[in-house]
């Protein structure tokens, strides 16, 4: 693919890298390498990444400090995933499991929240809840004692108002993947960028977000609270950046999403 040409500084705040050992599947993850030349191509010249669902592996240790080891003298920042035991549900049924919800050895627990905020490796968390759970309260409270950024993928299965509900105002800033409805959920778009005038410290990406008048509304309504990102490797960063470049919106606008504004919420990126 031909390499994109603009006058952006771009960075990207949403991609994820193979964490192995076995193979990367075509069409799921990439290794290093091929995201590095991925991201050159979209002219995107610096990336938080993160490790994706790992197949019959609990807990996340290993990953992270996987990716954690390819970000060296690589444009990429990582990362830390994180998971818990508490279901995301709203029903009566998540409610009465969570009731009962216990960490397990492999789950995330304030010690290691604490290991990755001062390891100077790991620049931020990503957390899926419906793959991998909600930390529990403790953990939670020590995201926030962190205050680094929390990555986290909503849509239809963690709906916005479930995220303001139980992950903001806690402390650090949380950046909803996929402006909080993935896949394509209209509706909970536009209930994520409701909550941009009620939370200060929550930002939207804009990885897999398909709708022209979604993302023309919340980077004219929101300047400064909409960050790249490419969604990658679900999502080709030629695509993603070309979606940005393509809208209605002025060129400072843009430089805002494209830069600045990811480069405020993850300071590496800034670099």
């Amino acid at each position: 693919m031909l390499e994109l040409e603009h006058g952006f500084r771009v960075v990207d705040v949403h991609a994820r890298l193979h964490a192995g050992p076995e193979p990367p599947l075509r069409g799921r993850d990439v290794d290093a390498e091929q995201l590095e030349r991925e991201l050159h191509q979209a002219g995107v010249v610096r990336a938080a990444v993160s490790p994706g669902e790992q197949a019959g592996e609990r807990g996340y240790l290993r990953a992270n400090n996987a990716v954690a080891r390819q970000t060296v003298e690589r444009p990429f920042v990582a990362l830390a995933r994180i998971d818990g035991p508490r279901d995301p549900g709203t029903d009566a049924g998540a409610r009465l499991r969570n009731l009962r919800a216990a960490r397990e050895d492999y789950h995330t627990d304030p010690d290691d929240v604490e290991q990755y905020a001062y390891d100077d490796r790991f620049h931020g968390f990503r957390l899926h809840p419906p793959r991998d759970g909600l930390p529990d309260e403790e953990t939670l409270d020590a995201l926030g004692d962190a205050g680094l950024p929390v990555l986290v993928h909503a849509g239809r299965d963690f709906r916005p108002e479930t995220v303001a509900d139980t992950l903001l105002d806690r402390g650090f800033p949380v950046i909803l993947g996929h402006f909080g409805g993935h896949p394509l959920d209209r509706d909970a778009m536009t209930d994520a960028l409701g909550l941009l005038d009620r939370y200060d410290d929550l930002y939207l990406d804009t990885s897999a977000v398909r709708y022209r008048d979604i993302l023309e509304r919340g980077i004219t309504e929101h300047p400064d609270r909409i960050v790249f990102g490419s969604g990658t490797p679900s999502v080709h960063p030629d695509v993603a950046v070309m979606e940005i470049l393509t809208l209605d919106v002025p060129e400072d606008l843009m430089s805002r999403v494209f830069s600045k504004n990811p480069g405020r919420v993850i300071d590496a990126l800034s670099e």
